[in-house]
Parts: structure tokens; C-alpha cells; sequence
């Protein structure tokens, strides 16, 4: 990732930690919503731009070029490659999600049907793909960053789609350690950005648990997954009803983008 690139998606988690929105930063800037994020897109902010934003958020432009330094070394997302590798290859997917969940080598070995000489295989591979350094006696350290993701619309996504989905949601979420929570309600644009805001914070204070948790034997700790998701969104039964159905639902969202 070059410099620019690596700024700006520093400069981007800023704002998400901040609440801060496209369209608070568009008046320091001196120009639109829809310019502001074209900028962002395209990654293309002069410094005074920049700086003019770290203003807004209250920080010294030293302290962005330290905060991404900090996230210099760490890998926010894997390349589309990477992920078809893991997706692949099932003894590859589980051993990598079980050191992104802190699991030890003797752990692993443990727990599973494998062999030595096969996880060190394992482990190599993921070392050589830059997810993880392998340490001296199989000691991993890991190199993802704490706000990693999978790629939005990429392989694990489509594989999780495909193959993981339909069995994280066949239970009734009545048993211990399960929660389902349904909500539905009409919201403005500016709320659904500050409750995905909300749900990424829940999404740091998970991935800050588990890396605290990883200090206890693997026999005290559950694989757990938790999923998040907002979207304008009705279920189909509501929209059959809707007069011209799809079309008016259609052009309500678009609307609604467009403020």
C-alpha cells in the first residue's frame, strides 16, 4: 500500500472513530459531500486538505503521519489472492483463522488432527503470505491489523455465503452464549451513520476481547462469531404490498443516497 493510499485510510478510520461524517468535512473544505467523497475515493488529498481535516478532528498532522506509521506494518485487508489461497485450502483457512483468534501451535496441535510437520507447513505458507510471523519454537505473532477485514464482496465473504451462512443461522439463538436481535424502523441517512459507527466500535471492542482473552488456556475460550449489519432494508412480503412495489422501494433508496 503506498503512502498516499495508507494517509488517506488512516485519515478515513479518523473520522469513523470521530462520527465524523463526509458532510461535516465538506464546509472546512470548501466544497460538496459528493466532492469530499470523490476525493476519498480516488485517494487524492493535498496535505492543506488534509491538514485543514485534522483541524476538524481536533488533531496535529504529526499526529496522523504517527497513527499511520503505527498501521504501517499491519494488514487491514488481504488481497484477493490471499483470500482464494485460504478459501482453498481448508487445513490453510483453519489454521489462519485459529491464529487470528490467538490460538498457540501447541494448542492447535492439541486440538486437532494434525501433525507437527503439517502445521509448521501451514504455519510457513501463512508466514510467506504475510499473515503472520513465525517466531523461534513455533511462536506466532500475528500481523493484521485490530480493524482487519475480510474484503467486502471477496472469496471468504462469498465462501462464509456459500457454505457458512445458512448453518450460523440454523438454531433458534435461545441457547446460552446466543443472542438474536431484530429491530426495524425507519431512519434518517445521518442516523444510519451514526449507528454503523456504533457497530464498528462493538466490532473494535470484540476484536480487543478476544486479543485480551487470548491470556487464557484455549480449553476456557469458545469460538465465537458475532455478526453486525445495518442496511436500508423491508422484507419482501411489506414490498408486495407498496404501490408500484419495486420501482417506488427503488427510487426511495436512491433518494435516500443522494442526501
Amino acid at each position: 500500500m503506498s503512502q498516499t493510499v495508507l494517509l488517506v485510510e488512516t485519515l478515513k478510520k479518523c473520522l469513523r472513530q470521530h462520527a465524523v461524517t463526509y458532510a461535516d468535512v465538506a464546509p472546512v473544505l470548501g466544497l460538496s459531500e459528493s466532492s469530499v467523497k470523490r476525493l476519498f475515493a480516488r485517494k487524492d488529498l493535498s496535505i492543506d486538505r488534509v491538514d485543514r481535516i485534522c483541524g476538524l478532528l481536533k488533531l496535529e498532522l504529526t499526529d496522523l503521519f504517527e497513527l499511520m506509521h503505527a498501521a504501517e506494518s499491519r494488514i487491514v485487508e488481504l488481497t484477493d489472492a490471499q483470500e482464494r489461497t485460504l478459501v482453498g485450502d481448508p487445513k490453510l483457512l483453519l489454521v489462519g483463522i485459529l491464529a487470528i483468534s490467538y490460538w498457540t501451535a501447541a494448542d492447535m496441535l492439541e486440538t486437532f488432527r494434525l501433525s507437527k510437520t503439517e502445521l509448521v507447513r501451514l504455519l510457513v505458507r501463512l508466514d510467506r503470505m504475510g499473515l503472520i510471523d513465525l517466531l523461534p519454537d513455533n511462536r506466532i505473532r500475528m500481523r493484521l491489523a485490530r480493524n482487519f477485514a475480510w474484503r467486502k464482496d471477496g472469496p471468504i465473504q462469498r465462501f462464509f455465503e456459500a457454505r457458512l451462512q445458512q448453518q450460523f443461522f440454523d438454531t433458534s439463538f435461545n441457547r446460552p452464549g446466543e443472542l438474536r436481535t431484530v429491530a426495524f424502523g425507519a431512519l434518517t441517512r445521518r442516523s444510519n451513520q451514526l449507528l454503523q459507527q456504533r457497530l464498528r466500535a462493538v466490532a473494535e471492542e470484540f476484536n480487543a476481547m478476544a486479543q485480551a482473552d487470548k491470556a487464557f488456556d484455549h480449553r476456557l475460550r469458545r469460538g465465537t462469531t458475532m455478526i453486525l449489519a445495518v442496511r436500508p432494508w423491508e422484507p419482501s412480503q411489506f414490498t408486495d404490498l407498496r404501490r408500484n412495489a419495486g420501482a417506488v422501494l427503488d427510487e426511495a433508496i436512491r433518494q435516500w443516497e443522494r442526501e
